[in-house]
């Protein structure tokens, strides 16, 4: 599906990348328009930003994707995604592994349909309204939970009024060092784009500071790739 965007709604997202010192560039191919914003100066680790055609089913016209290498553990590995988007995936891993009579999990599902398998869920949540909009899962209840702890609930709070609504897509997660963030975004919007900067800078603080915490190995780290991409990553990112 050809993606159709206006030089109107191009120009503040590359000004506003100009501002962060980054790199904008427009993306052209026959899968159709898209961008990609390379930040690697950004305080907390070199940024990748990428809008386009999206890279799983459940995503509607196009999305907006995020790769922030922290430079975590590989053992912190967390998840939140949105409750409805949860409960859909969930159905569809229940039913493709029970149907076949599969006792494994096939690496090529995606990590957040094979973590909702693999991983515990958080039970006790601090908010009651993130709780009704999103789930979260981790390699430990105990690592979830101290994510949530502090401003990323807060955080998550505002943005289910009016940036992530009800059966909006979202996920975000840590893996492999990076901090990942998957969101529905059918044109690109610099307002929407801002809001969700707002919420991975939260998030990327707060596995920062979990990830001074994390001395012990609690889960193998799974090693397919989040966000296979053909635009470059952002340098030093390791990916």
């Amino acid at each position: 599906m050809k993606l159709r965007t206006s030089a109107s709604q191009w120009k503040p997202v590359a000004d506003w990348a100009a501002k962060r010192g980054a790199q904008f560039t427009l993306e052209d191919d026959e899968a159709g328009d898209g961008c990609s914003i390379v930040e690697p100066q950004n305080p907390l680790g070199p940024l990748l930003i990428e809008w386009g055609p999206p890279q799983r089913d459940y995503v509607q016209g196009a999305e907006l994707r995020m790769r922030w290498d922290l430079k975590l553990k590989s053992d912190l590995q967390v998840m939140i995604i949105e409750r409805s988007l949860m409960d859909r995936l969930e159905g569809q891993v229940f039913e493709a592994y029970t149907d076949t009579l599969q006792t494994r999990i096939d690496t090529d599902t995606p990590e957040e349909m094979r973590w909702l398998v693999m991983f515990p869920r958080l039970e006790q949540w601090s908010g009651k309204v993130v709780k009704q909009r999103f789930g979260a899962l981790g390699a430990s209840p105990e690592m979830i939970q101290e994510w949530l702890a502090g401003a990323l609930t807060d955080v998550l709070s505002l943005a289910s009024q009016d940036l992530v609504p009800a059966g909006h897509p979202f996920v975000m997660l840590t893996q492999r060092g990076n901090l990942y963030l998957r969101h529905q975004m059918p044109e690109i919007d610099l307002t929407q784009l801002q809001g969700l900067m707002r919420v991975a800078e939260v998030a990327a603080r707060e596995a920062l500071s979990l990830n001074k915490r994390v001395t012990e190995p609690v889960w193998a780290p799974t090693d397919t790739s989040t966000f296979p991409s053909s635009t470059p990553p952002a340098p030093g990112s390791g990916a």
